[in-house]
């Protein structure tokens, strides 16, 4: 057996997640069918992330075992081929050692929001972006979410299917970058709970909006109850950039 790490892209809309489901096609289905395609061969995928139905991928990183050597080129060129025409696309495949696991090895996770603030509605990016036609305060946004830099019990931005075993993570940072329209929300951290940065991102809305302060974050972080927090913000906008290893 030989094991390979594929760096993929993808747009999340019309799957119904990274993992596969009864309800609908999803990217690993997706994507172990072109590998067999490929080689002839059943062969599972592993995920560094397992992205949510409508959520993107910019750097997902998946590995798989194929019973022989390949090319490299042959690996992302074939699997290409085979995943026409899904809006999948491997950028990359390299070879690595038999203990790597892309999910368990990963050292931290990077993750990207993107909002389009503006009144007119979205042509281009519609799927992509979470529109917000409400304006928002960058600069308010930003001093809420220095309330959950750190170490926390996030229980309150932790969705309720949520299977981590528990709602204590490390959110190394939170960044905010304005462009025109646009603000793009970078999280990073080693790893993160289910719907925690969508319901990160509905909460700073309000309080980008100025229904909420800064404080009202703080205090949300504290009541470990999901209930007190702000909305779940729709996954359009939700983009896995980079995996750290």
């Amino acid at each position: 057996m030989a094991r390979y790490k594929l760096t993929i892209e993808y747009d999340g809309a019309g799957f119904v997640g990274w993992q596969r489901q009864a309800n609908g096609v999803s990217i690993q289905e997706s994507l172990e069918g072109a590998i067999e395609r490929f080689c002839g061969a059943r062969v599972q995928c592993a995920a560094a992330g397992r992205t949510d139905a409508g959520v993107h991928a910019l750097g997902q990183v998946v590995h798989i075992d194929l019973e022989r050597p390949r090319e490299l080129e042959t690996i992302r060129d074939a699997i290409n081929f085979h995943l026409k025409p899904n809006p999948i696309a491997v950028l990359s495949a390299e070879p690595v050692a038999e203990d790597f696991h892309a999910r368990f090895s990963a050292r931290g996770r990077v993750y990207r929001y993107r909002v389009v603030n503006r009144r007119a509605p979205l042509a281009l990016e519609r799927g992509r972006a979470w529109l917000v036609q409400v304006p928002l305060d960058v600069a308010a946004m930003e001093a809420g979410a220095a309330h959950l830099i750190g170490r926390h019990d996030f229980s309150s931005f932790r969705a309720a299917e949520c299977q981590a075993p528990s709602p204590v993570k490390t959110l190394d940072s939170i960044s905010f970058a304005r462009a025109g329209d646009e603000i793009a929300v970078e999280f990073r951290a080693r790893s993160f709970l289910h719907h925690q940065v969508r319901n990160i991102m509905g909460t700073l809305k309000l309080v980008g909006e100025g229904k909420w302060s800064a404080e009202d974050v703080k205090r949300a972080l504290e009541a470990r109850d999901r209930r007190v927090a702000g909305p779940t913000a729709p996954p359009d906008g939700l983009y896995l950039v980079e995996v750290l290893y």
